[in-house]
């Protein structure tokens, strides 16, 4: 049987090369299958600094105009930000095909990308994370809840 399992990445916006290149770095350790980003800062600063790895000849990052228009199909879309109703992560149940949508290091998600996500989660913090750290943490929450999916089917 195939895996169902399947996850990637939607930045909104992002600003700082230094991140998306952590970004790739944290899709490569935890299997997401691409990214996609929106706007124009990233493309004016792309390097890739800190994806060491070069994730990025493996998994592609992709611009795209709007990211509601690339959800994979049989994906649920996730909003990871910190607002009013979102679910804290430590309870949350990963879908078991999801892009996650994150947003820019210097501001929030739209209530338009919030409406037309299905779920929409936040890391219960002291504090704010930068980017690449909160999409690590989402990452490997996915990874370690392992058979904790909708439908139970865990990595093998």
């Amino acid at each position: 049987m195939a895996n169902k399992r399947y996850s990637c990445i939607g930045l909104f916006n992002p600003k700082s090369p230094e991140n998306v290149g952590s970004v790739m770095r944290a899709a490569g350790c935890y299997s997401a299958a691409s990214v996609f980003y929106s706007g124009k800062r990233y493309a004016r600063a792309r390097d890739f600094v800190t994806d060491t790895q070069r994730i990025y000849m493996d998994i592609p990052l992709i611009g795209v105009e709007d990211l509601q228009q690339i959800i994979p199909i049989g994906c649920t879309p996730v909003a990871v930000e910190l607002v009013e109703g979102a679910r804290p992560l430590p309870q949350y149940t990963h879908p078991d095909r999801a892009i996650y949508i994150f947003g820019p290091e210097d501001g929030s998600l739209s209530k338009e990308v919030l409406d037309w996500c299905e779920d929409v989660i936040y890391i219960p913090t002291q504090g704010c994370m930068n980017l690449a750290a909160t999409v690590n943490v989402v990452l490997y929450d996915r990874m370690a809840k392992g058979l904790n999916t909708k439908s139970g089917l865990g990595l093998k």
